[in-house]
């Protein structure tokens, strides 16, 4: 098995490049999808947990952000600089689940659901606050895991 990683800015008109394409693409594409799959289950187990009521905060959306943020933030630093992880954990964990539990789609269409008299406030609150609180939970889960494993 070619140990190289998998480069998502592959060139098609240069031959070399195309040829890795169809050497790794149906294993990339699996493990993505089985990851995804794992994630939208996840996620979806969370929203069942914290119900979010019509004209409410949406807490399980901003929880899953958050959470898969700090989660990606851990991930490229433990799969980066602590071992050398296999070519597929990178898409199945950090493009399949995490990107699977992570739904910046829903949180999109949840601002523009409290965009309407009596929660305009609400709705630019939690569009701020989820972009800061997910940025900041990337560099605390870097950082925090850079700690632990004594690294830089």
């Amino acid at each position: 098995m070619d140990p190289k990683p998998v480069d998502p800015d592959v060139d098609l008109h240069v031959p070399a490049q195309r040829r890795e394409l169809t050497h790794h693409h149906l294993s990339v594409l699996g493990v993505i999808a089985a990851g995804g799959g794992l994630g939208a289950l996840a996620r979806h187990g969370l929203a069942q947990a914290l119900p979010t009521a019509p004209r409410g905060f949406p807490w399980h959306t901003l929880i899953a952000n958050v959470a898969g943020c700090l989660l990606i933030g851990v991930l490229m630093v433990v799969i980066t600089e602590v071992i050398t992880a296999h070519r597929l954990v990178r898409p199945f964990l950090g493009v399949g689940v995490l990107g699977g539990f992570t739904t910046f789609s829903t949180y999109a269409s949840e601002i523009r659901a409290l965009l309407a008299p009596g929660t305009v406030a609400l709705a630019f609150l939690y569009l701020a606050g989820t972009l800061v609180a997910a940025l900041l939970a990337v560099v605390a889960g870097m950082a925090g895991t850079r700690a632990l494993v004594g690294g830089r």
